[in-house]
């Protein structure tokens, strides 16, 4: 570790698609510890590869932090700007001995892969430029020789205590001296992610597991640069319910599209942390400071996690039972607005009762999506009638008629339209027609909405008011009796 008594962990995309929920878990368990132990949380895009990375893609990895409010600290860095000292970093490595110009061509080098295959061995480079003389070497780099510059892996065993495997160790043996600069002259992944990581003074390297491979000649390249080694961390793959690894044939996996789908950021990272990580004893809903307080390494799992897409949803909606009033409502009201239901300006003139609406209307629903969806009865003058909601609640359109007429006069004789006359007079009704309760609730609940799921039917009159609710019940009996 550096001398810096702050941890410095990084996240480090590539800007070729856009941020992936395995990504954004990486992203926020780095986050978690930065914030939990007074570090610095950095971020760095991985640009190199020009062929395939894009400005889209790039502004999608802001998008998707942002609204994760995964915050960074410090200037963004940018892997493609450190060419030089990439390219500084390879010739020091030249110039010690701890790596060599490699003249074998692609097509020479696919012959031998192939004729090893055939002795049913293992490819590993022989090494046959590395004992050319030097005179040699001069001679074809002045000629224009194209040529790659290898890592020379020394004798033993390259191993390090993983902050989530332990102790993980692999024969040097079993490593080819790997590419660390190509014939043109940019580096290959190795490379760079050493020189940057050490240029940044990370202290902490979270990541994937599906990079563990790499670790070893990263910690040799380290080694090799004089520079000391950060502590390693490679956290457990995410796979789809079927056990594989998740990918879009599990459905969405990008994060900007679950802000899309009317998902609260927080119940996205609440999902995102028990993803590999578990906070002690049964505990599932949780707030942002509430997972930085409780965030350990000893909480991070080795075994892989699964995506259950159902689970994200029930977490959503039990972030939306509990998140404040004030921060729920500038999410929910661009749907409002989208879906034509109101102007901005009617919601600022009604926010009383649109706020007590939308603390009505969350306690039954998963997504943003689903309070708008039930909002709808609310605000538009007509509605539609679910045909399922409609064959459960008025089977027999004549007797659904005569019970939603005297529903109708005993709610327009309601005195003071509140709770308790409301119900007094439903019950009232209910016991002269010698029925349940639930038996006037449920036609009225199509009558007022069109749906079988609403809220409890004593709030949704007291939201409706008077008038618009007896106005639903005179177009439903029109309907019953055409």
């Amino acid at each position: 570790m550096t001398d810096s008594s702050k941890p410095r962990l990084r996240f480090a995309p590539s800007p070729t698609g856009y941020l992936h929920v395995g990504g954004a878990r990486t992203a926020l368990f780095n986050w978690l510890y930065a914030r939990k132990y007074g570090g610095e949380f950095l971020l760095r895009i991985e640009d190199t590869d020009k062929a395939r990375s894009t400005d889209e893609s790039t502004r999608a990895i802001f998008d998707g932090l942002e609204w994760l409010g995964l915050n960074w600290d410090e200037q963004v860095v940018y892997q493609g700007a450190n060419l030089v000292r990439h390219q500084a970093d390879a010739k020091r490595l030249l110039e010690i001995g701890a790596a060599y110009r490699c003249f074998c061509t692609p097509a020479e080098l696919d012959e031998r892969r192939r004729e090893a295959e055939a002795r049913k061995e293992a490819f590993r480079y022989d090494r046959r430029c590395d004992v050319l003389p030097r005179d040699e070497v001069e001679r074809r780099v002045a000629a224009g020789m194209p040529h790659v510059i290898r890592f020379r892996l020394p004798d033993g065993v390259t191993e390090w205590d993983d902050l989530v495997h332990s102790r993980i160790a692999f024969p040097n043996k079993d490593i080819d001296d790997f590419v660390i600069l190509r014939s043109d002259g940019t580096p290959i992944y190795n490379l760079a992610v050493v020189s940057d990581d050490i240029a940044m003074r990370i202290t902490i390297v979270m990541r994937g597991d599906d990079h563990i491979s790499n670790t070893p000649k990263q910690i040799q390249l380290y080694r090799a640069l004089g520079a000391p080694l950060p502590i390693f961390a490679h956290l457990p793959m995410i796979h789809g319910l079927d056990g594989k690894k998740l990918s879009k044939r599990h459905g969405a996996t990008a994060v900007g599209d679950y802000q899309h789908y009317g998902l609260l950021p927080g119940a996205m990272l609440n999902f995102l942390a028990l993803l590999g990580w578990s906070p002690g004893g049964d505990r599932e809903v949780m707030t942002i400071p509430e997972m930085i307080e409780l965030f350990s390494v000893d909480g991070l799992q080795k075994k892989a996690a699964i995506f259950d897409p159902k689970k994200l949803e029930w977490m959503n909606g039990q972030h939306l039972s509990m998140v404040p009033l004030e921060e729920l409502e500038p999410r929910v009201t661009p749907k409002i607005i989208e879906a034509r239901l109101a102007t901005e300006e009617q919601l600022v003139e009604r926010r009383d009762w649109y706020l007590k609406l939308l603390d009505l209307l969350r306690v039954r629903s998963r997504t943003i999506d689903d309070i708008v969806n039930q909002a709808r009865p609310y605000f538009l003058e007509d509605i539609e009638y679910d045909p399922v909601a409609v064959a459960k609640n008025w089977k027999d359109s004549a007797e659904a008629a005569s019970l939603l007429s005297d529903t109708r006069d005993a709610l327009d004789n309601v005195g003071v339209w509140d709770s308790a006359n409301l119900e007094s007079s439903l019950r009232t009704l209910a016991e002269k027609r010698g029925i349940a309760a639930g038996k006037i609730f449920q036609p009225l609940r199509v009558a007022l909405t069109g749906l079988t799921v609403s809220p409890g039917i004593l709030e949704m009159l007291l939201q409706m008011g008077r008038g618009l609710s007896i106005k639903r019940i005179d177009k439903a009996l029109k309907k019953l009796t055409v």
